[in-house]
């Protein structure tokens, strides 16, 4: 008996169409499938890159790479993606057209926030931040920007030198917002000595003072539930942040004067005392912005003294203080 007419007429034609359809489905995965690892290759090979010099930048295996590159990926989590476009020098646009290939959506809303819409509408905001930005450049310790929701605004070389080796991360890379680099980066107990006690526990004390002034900031929300996602952090909010402050007192949460120690990315450095410096201007206050500078002094176990631009680490003297007379004098 013919299959159709086993079927029945419009049976058939119903099981027609459905293989049509599944077999048109079949040919756009496949070019799909081709898009993915042509557009990956195709960036890699603008960029003079071997697989071993992409797979360097991403921390990976070659091997690893190549599966990427191949296509052979279990799933294209927002991560890898991010860490994608970073490795392969992307521009925004690129990086958009990268999702929509690999997994037909846009990046996730976090990633849009590009330095341009941080900046101030007010022209004369906009010329300070300009200049402030040559003010900044020219000191020799890492100096950033920040707003009550420690969203990263500016940052200057030294800074990003610090930070250099540093991962790309969805959230919280430290150019963006700090407090989501201290509290969730991977990376960021590799830079920041004493990690938990001296960098998350202050910051969250900070952080819960910040949503208890402004608890329907909605940035301010955002890294709460964050928080609360994790069970860690959540434990260290709730218990561990009423108790640190019950011992050492309000005033240990503030970062003014704070002394820590990072790595210094220079490998004679170490570990490096770090002294916190908060400032402000009239200007700054107006945007709702404070400098952060890390005053970074000689490594620990040798004589303390400011580092700066061509100085040896071991016993410089660094700038002196000048006694200044009274008038009485």
């Amino acid at each position: 008996m013919p299959y159709l007419a086993a079927v029945g007429p419009s049976d058939g034609l119903a099981r027609a169409g459905e293989e049509s359809l599944a077999g048109e489905e079949s040919v756009r995965g496949a070019v799909r499938s081709e898009r993915r690892k042509e557009i990956l290759r195709q960036r890699r090979e603008e960029l003079g890159l071997s697989q071993e010099d992409v797979a360097a930048r991403l921390r990976i295996s070659v091997r690893a790479y190549g599966n990427w590159e191949r296509g052979l990926v279990k799933e294209w989590t927002d991560r890898k993606l991010l860490a994608l476009a970073e490795a392969l020098e992307m521009s925004e646009r690129q990086s958009f057209w990268l999702f929509r290939v690999m997994v037909d959506r846009d990046p996730p809303p976090t990633w849009r926030a590009a330095e341009e819409n941080r900046l101030p509408e007010d022209p004369a905001q906009r010329d300070y931040l300009c200049d402030y930005a040559a003010l900044m450049e020219a000191l020799p310790y890492p100096s950033f920007l920040v707003d009550h929701r420690w969203d990263v605004a500016l940052t200057n070389s030294a800074f990003d030198k610090l930070f250099q080796s540093v991962r790309p991360h969805p959230t919280a890379l430290p150019d963006d917002n700090f407090l989501r680099f201290v509290l969730f980066h991977p990376d960021a107990a590799a830079v920041l000595e004493d990690h938990e006690p001296a960098w998350c526990v202050p910051l969250l004390a900070q952080f819960a003072t910040a949503l208890a002034g402004s608890p329907e900031d909605e940035g301010l929300r955002s890294i709460r539930q964050e928080v609360a996602r994790d069970p860690f952090m959540e434990a260290a909010y709730r218990y561990g942040v009423p108790h640190w402050l019950t011992t050492h007192g309000a005033e240990a949460a503030e970062q003014d004067g704070a002394v820590r120690t990072v790595r210094h990315p220079d490998p004679r450095a170490g570990l490096v005392r770090c002294r916190m410096v908060a400032e402000s201007s009239r200007m700054l206050d107006a945007m709702g912005l404070t400098r952060m500078t890390l005053i970074l002094s000689a490594p620990q176990g040798t004589p303390a003294g400011p580092i700066h631009p061509g100085a040896g680490f071991p016993g410089h003297a660094g700038p002196r203080l000048r006694a200044v007379p009274s008038l009485g004098d």
